[in-house]
């Protein structure tokens, strides 16, 4: 089982809106910087928003204004509020987790986001 589970993911229309969670422990919540991450189809993984341990954020430059990554480290809680969707936003999105300090990452199965009329 992945030790990030990810979750919101689905179809919806150009402009539209969704919001993706990610959950996993308490333990390694707590000690990492998390992000997301997508991968369409025939394009490599590549970053879209992240939030570090200290709450710092960061963002592709093609969601910026569009995107918005929060952490709740009381409920040990990813999310990303995606709104005025493009096609070009289609992808599997994936959570991961970077236990600060270390190289060590840890993934979930990924969910999928279809951005289509």
């Amino acid at each position: 089982q992945a030790p990030l589970r990810e979750s919101g993911g689905g179809l919806v229309q150009p402009g539209g809106s969704l919001t993706l969670s990610c959950t996993t422990s308490k333990n390694l919540f707590s000690h990492s910087n998390m992000g997301w991450y997508r991968q369409a189809q025939g394009k490599e993984r590549e970053l879209v928003a992240e939030v570090t341990y200290y709450g710092d954020t960061n963002y592709a430059d093609s969601v910026k204004g569009r995107f918005t990554i929060s952490r709740d480290n009381t409920k040990n809680t990813l999310s990303l509020q995606m709104n005025d969707l493009k096609p070009e936003d289609t992808a599997v999105y994936y959570c991961r987790a970077n236990i600060i300090f270390t190289p060590n990452l840890y993934w979930g199965q990924g969910t999928q986001v279809t951005v289509s009329s």
